[in-house]
């Protein structure tokens, strides 16, 4: 297997290059990472706009993709300007330092590997766009573009990079031995627990209703079934094996979550939604983020199936208690804490997996997965309320009655007078 970069502790369970070998740049490696780019792109734009879309009351379509668009646009330019500094360039186990700022200075290779560095920039700004644009489906249809723009744009700076930074950059987390190989604590679970702190303070929709189009709602979740190829994919940084058995176990996970959760709505309702499929293969695919070339067969199917019985649990339980309107919590939130948790027993050798490095056992990694778990969970939380209380009180989140009420289309579309009945 080729090294994985992201995760040092099972670089004993890797084998490594040679010392003296001289790392030299792969045409292929780097097609590949850009590729997975575009996927995530995919994932994240299309993918999410469509999901978004179909979810909310027809009045709230063209908003919320709208606010999708911008907070994309927004923290682009931000992690150019800021935010992949902040996130690997040298500096301390908790920040990165300003050598990148604007992306300046960036090897001709990533160190210890054999792509640029400006292609791992490109695929980490892929990675964070993801992030940022699962945040506005949560509050869907009662939160105003400019001020969910404002709080994307701070929540990149002052909570996302830095978790980017602990677990992957080097930084504190990543050296006490926390475990993440594409995202299911950085990307997903920060991004979830950011989701609920938003929902708690902004509050419940005042008229809910079903979403307006489950078939757009398919179909961008099957947009993100393809694009999340993007993201198990390229986290391996080569066109390697290591590539080929992150795609396949990705795609049994996701498919054993569809099962999953349809098995549970089931038990809990009687019967099965044609939204239930894609909400489970989402909640297998954020799960195996943590472990996708790291477990064996039946442990990504174990895991996409344990994620998304979780996950669809959870949603029973929390429903009437908050308005999620793309259920980002309990798929992404809770679907990558349980994913970042199974890592544990499936990569153990007996179980297919490609074990710990030497002098690591269970209990120490189980105690270094809890930290990273409390750690990025209440950093999520606490830094998007205070960020959103301090923002609220410049520039006010939810919209008034009557524009809810009538839909937040109605401001965008002006002299149209397009007719929704």
């Amino acid at each position: 297997m080729k090294r994985f970069p992201a995760l040092a502790l099972l670089a004993a369970a890797i084998p490594q290059p040679a010392l003296a070998q001289v790392a030299v740049a792969d045409s292929g490696d780097t097609a590949w990472v850009m590729l997975c780019s575009l996927l995530v792109l995919l994932a994240a734009l299309p993918g999410l706009a469509l999901r978004h879309a179909g979810l909310v009351h027809v009045r709230g379509a063209l908003s919320i993709v709208m606010q999708g668009l911008v907070v994309a646009a927004l923290v682009s330019l931000l992690w150019g300007m800021a935010g992949y500094s902040l996130a690997y360039a040298p500096g301390s186990g908790w920040l990165g330092g300003r050598a990148h700022l604007f992306l300046a200075d960036l090897a001709a290779l990533r160190e210890g590997l054999t792509v640029p560095e400006s292609a791992f920039a490109l695929f980490q700004m892929a990675l964070a766009i993801f992030a940022a644009c699962l945040l506005p489906g949560a509050v869907a249809e009662r939160v105003r573009t400019g001020w969910m723009a404002l709080f994307a744009a701070l929540w990149l700076l002052l909570v996302y990079a830095p978790v980017v930074h602990w677990v992957w950059g080097g930084g504190w987390l990543g050296r006490i031995g926390v475990m993440d190989f594409s995202g299911a604590l950085v990307v997903h679970l920060c991004a979830g627990f950011s989701a609920l702190s938003l929902l708690l303070i902004v509050g419940r929709r005042r008229n809910a209703t079903a979403g307006h189009a489950p078939v757009l709602a398919l179909a961008g979740g099957a947009l993100l079934w393809i694009g999340w190829a993007g993201i198990v994919g390229g986290w391996v940084l080569g066109a390697t094996d290591d590539a080929a058995t992150a795609l396949l176990n990705g795609h049994f996970a996701a498919c054993a979550g569809a099962l999953g959760w349809m098995a549970v709505e089931r038990f809990l309702g009687g019967r099965v939604t044609a939204m239930g499929v894609v909400s489970g293969a989402m909640a297998g695919l954020v799960a195996i983020s943590a472990s996708a070339a790291l477990v064996g067969t039946a442990g990504a199917m174990a895991i996409g199936l344990l994620a998304a019985a979780v996950a669809r649990g959870a949603k029973a339980l929390l429903s009437g208690r908050i308005d999620d309107a793309a259920d980002v919590f309990v798929i992404h939130g809770l679907g990558g804490l349980t994913g970042t948790l199974l890592l544990l027993p499936f990569v153990l050798p007996v179980l297919g997996g490609v074990g710990f490095a030497a002098g690591i056992g269970l209990g120490s990694a189980f105690v270094a997965q809890a930290i990273g778990i409390a750690v990025v969970g209440l950093w999520a939380m606490v830094g998007s309320a205070i960020i959103a209380l301090i923002l609220s009180a410049v520039v006010p989140a939810r919209v008034g009655a009557q524009q809810e009420a009538e839909g937040l289309d109605l401001a965008l579309l002006g002299q149209q007078g397009w007719d929704f009945r």
